[in-house]
């Protein structure tokens, strides 16, 4: 890292593998969830991933109110209470970051460099968003629903307060939500408190946090998070396409112990059993492999129910650990017939990068590995 190196601007493609210091800045501020949390069918709320795109508002639950309005026949001023006086819901559901795995891009897109960590499931408990629109009345010739938080910040040269958009059809969903509370508690600050949307099966940015207003329009909304951000795209020449559903991933608690490092696996030999999860925002999980030769044989994994149609599925496998090294891959498909894909899906701003999952493990003590062939 050089000392006094400017900052770049986000989009920026990055040909070394070295982080830049604007980078490490992210990665500091946010984080991803250590992979042997995926032991647990709910993620704990310390260990759950977390992007907090500017700054964490500073809000008070006491005065706090969200405004419905726009495009609607009735107005709405809710308090925190009003909210969590109304029928309540509590889903498990499965959030990911839409940039997960972009760190591994080669260029890389300069912006917050996740590996594959960056997921979680947890469970979160508000209510129904349908029926506050039915309350207020969505008018003839609405299109979209604007959601606006309440961080504000600088990006793409654009200020702007972070807002983000639904359908009227994706909105009026039964399973969307404004949550106040998760895995049994109220919001922690970080992750949205006193209130943020939950959008199930969408990628994290659609998640809008520490909510201020609803607003429902008659024409589509082209905010800088809906119209230029989150696009999957090759060149800067195209708009590219939007941004909105899971694809299918499968992760895996790596076996043995790590080097400190460089995070290699060591093993002993024998029968181990490989625990992971295997979700996907377009259609339920119905498959998940395992490799322990690179992705060139696989062979299938036992899959667990899920415990929501929106979280998760755990899977196992009994793999039999022989002496040399390895690299274990696991992949998921789902009932579409999506499938993870083996190599990297590159794009500008490094989205819905959803290659395997690659672990290097090394079954045995240094003095059991068999010498290589040609030293035969």
């Amino acid at each position: 890292m050089e000392k006094g190196s400017r900052s770049l601007p986000a989009g920026t493609l990055i040909e070394s593998p070295e982080i830049t210091p604007d980078e490490l800045q992210l990665a500091v501020r946010n984080h991803s969830m250590p992979l042997e949390a995926l032991r647990y069918d709910i993620t704990p709320v310390g260990m759950h991933y977390l992007l907090i795109h500017f700054d964490i508002p500073a809000l008070d639950m006491a005065t706090y109110t969200l405004s419905i309005g726009g495009h609607v026949r009735r107005s709405l001023s809710l308090s925190l209470d009003d909210l969590m006086a109304r029928p309540a819901t509590t889903i498990a559901v499965t959030l990911e970051c839409a940039g997960n795995g972009r760190a591994r891009l080669a260029p890389r897109p300069l912006s917050q460099p996740w590996l594959s960590e960056a997921v979680g499931n947890a469970e979160w408990t508000g209510t129904p968003l349908r029926h506050l629109l039915d309350e207020a009345g969505i008018r003839e010739g609405a299109v979209e629903v604007v959601f606006t938080g309440h961080d504000r910040g600088v990006q793409g040269e654009v200020e702007q307060l972070y807002e983000r958009s639904l359908g009227i059809a994706d909105a009026m969903r039964d399973e969307v939500l404004l949550a106040y509370a998760v895995n049994g508690r109220p919001l922690p600050p970080q992750h949205g408190f006193p209130l943020r949307l939950l959008v199930p099966g969408w990628y994290g940015m659609a998640h809008v946090k520490w909510l201020r207003s609803i607003t429902i329009t008659d024409r589509p909304f082209e905010g800088y998070q809906q119209a230029s951000a989150y696009h999957f795209r090759t060149t800067a020449r195209v708009a590219g396409a939007p941004v909105q559903r899971m694809r299918p991933r499968a992760l895996m608690v790596p076996p043995g112990v790590p080097d400190f490092m460089s995070r290699t696996r060591f093993v002993e030999p024998g029968v181990h059993v490989i625990v992971g999860r295997a979700w996907s925002g377009e259609a339920p999980v119905a498959r998940v492999e395992f490799s322990d030769d690179g992705g060139q044989t696989w062979a299938a994994a036992s899959l667990d129910p899920a415990t929501s149609p929106y979280a998760w599925r755990r899977w196992t496998f009994r793999w039999d650990a022989r002496l040399g090294e390895h690299e274990l891959c696991v992949r998921a498909t789902d009932a579409a017939g999506s499938s993870q894909p083996v190599e990297q899906n590159w794009n500008l701003e490094g989205v819905e990068n959803n290659a395997v999952q690659r672990v290097r493990v090394i079954v045995g003590r240094p003095e059991q590995q068999q010498p290589p062939a040609d030293s035969l």
